[in-house]
């Protein structure tokens, strides 16, 4: 049977998802399931979660729960990541340290100073991991799903190249999803793909019977003033093709849209927003610990359309299908440095994942690529010299940073988010 384990297993609403759609596979009904955490109370949820899974769904899963890491990598086919060091602690320092210096952010998990500090904060974790992963499951195949998403697989590719690494998104998925609703056709059928970096990629390509779906989402643009003032459709209009993430992202990804009360305004931009979302995830995995005490279903979410499931599905099973994922380019994008981790359409089969080379993206989406790509490299080689002065001048990069603060300002805010998370951060650079 096939074994995956779950690596931050405590993320017990995303965990919950995933093992839904992975027991919804007939061929995976008797997968071996193992989740580690290094909370007892959430990985108790976790477990409970899954066995009230299989239960419902009527599968003949094996659940395994441990505090201990190498018992869950032991051995295992996949390896699913999840992890987020420091938890909501931590994202509320990332966001609100630097709002009081005036830089606002919206999510703050990606790039940009929230980026940065969080990638600084996984990095030593993913070194550990992955070496375990060396020792115990060599061949595993590594789903990554942490952010910074970019930085994370870039980091994977420098301190584990042997270790087969793919980083996870559905952004590509919800974009042309709510695209195909909002002009109002069928998402089955619909060809898209798109290319470019992880929550800034371009959608290249998005059709159906042939027939190109742009035009009918310009009329759509047209007819409804209220789309206008969507930070997507913005960029969508100044670079001729959609962003693929959603506008409270991307909004903090440029120097176009935080810089002034007014274009936060007009842009509909809820500054801080990620805090009420961590919140609510707790509160969640309140509800579910409550949930399974009472012997309570839990909320399933239908059609959610999680790569990861479809990953391991095609690779255990052979069905090939394509997908979208976050892999090292190598001759991949043409016009992003080479090296850099890039999110591209996949081909997945029994032989595992296989990006598809897109040759040269549109150069107006390379160069705001670049800007992201830059912060990452940066924050990359920040951690692996020890330099404290590179973690500043990545956040100096940040076109969103250095449009709102001065250099002065933000080594100073460096220096305070640097003691506040204290021993979170490696210790070459506290």
């Amino acid at each position: 049977m096939p074994t995956v384990a779950f690596i931050g297993a405590g993320s017990v609403v995303f965990t919950r998802q995933l093992l839904a759609d992975l027991l919804r596979f007939p061929e995976l009904a008797d997968l071996e399931i193992r989740l580690h955490d290094i909370d007892a109370d959430r990985l108790a949820v976790a477990e409970g979660t899954a066995r009230h899974l299989d239960e419902r769904l009527g599968t003949s899963a094996t659940v395994v729960a441990t505090l201990d890491r190498a018992a869950a990598l032991d051995g295992v086919d996949f390896v699913v990541n999840m992890v987020q060091i420091g938890g909501i602690d931590a994202t509320r320092l990332d966001l609100e340290i630097p709002a009081r210096y005036g830089l606002l952010q919206t999510i703050g998990d990606t790039t940009g100073v929230g980026g940065v500090f969080r990638g600084l904060r996984t990095f030593p974790f993913l070194t550990d991991l992955l070496a375990d992963m060396g020792r115990l499951c060599p061949d595993a195949l590594f789903l990554n799903y942490t952010n910074p998403m970019a930085m994370n697989v870039w980091w994977a590719s420098v301190v584990a190249p042997g270790i087969r690494t793919v980083g996870l998104c559905h952004s590509v998925h919800w974009t042309a999803h709510d695209l195909c609703e909002l002009i109002g056709v069928p998402l089955e059928g619909t060809h898209y793909r798109a290319a470019g970096v992880n929550h800034q990629a371009w959608l290249l390509e998005w059709s159906r019977d042939g027939e190109d779906l742009y035009p009918r989402l310009e009329a759509a643009i047209a007819a409804d003033p209220g789309l206008e003032r969507r930070v997507r459709v913005e960029m969508f209009h100044r670079i001729g093709y959609y962003p693929t993430e959603t506008s409270e992202h991307s909004s903090e990804y440029l120097d176009w849209f935080l810089r002034s009360p007014e274009q936060i305004e007009r842009f509909r931009i809820e500054p801080l927003q990620y805090i009420g979302i961590s919140e609510e995830n707790v509160a969640e995995f309140e509800t579910a610990k409550r949930l399974l005490a009472a012997g309570e279903p839990l909320p399933l979410e239908e059609g959610a359309a999680e790569y990861a499931p479809q990953v391991i599905h095609s690779v255990v099973t052979g069905t090939e299908r394509e997908i979208h994922g976050n892999v090292v380019n190598r001759g991949l994008i043409d016009n992003l440095p080479d090296g850099a981790v890039v999110e591209v359409p996949c081909r997945v089969d029994a032989d595992g994942v296989h990006p598809v080379p897109m040759g040269a993206i549109p150069p107006q989406g390379a160069a705001l690529n670049r800007a992201y790509l830059s912060v990452a490299e940066l924050a990359i080689d920040a951690a692996r010299s020890g330099s404290k002065e590179r973690v500043r001048q990545a956040v100096l990069a940040d076109p969103n940073a250095s449009s709102t603060l001065t250099p002065e300002q933000i080594w100073a805010l460096c220096d305070e988010l640097t003691a506040a998370h204290g021993d979170r951060l490696p210790a070459a650079l506290r």
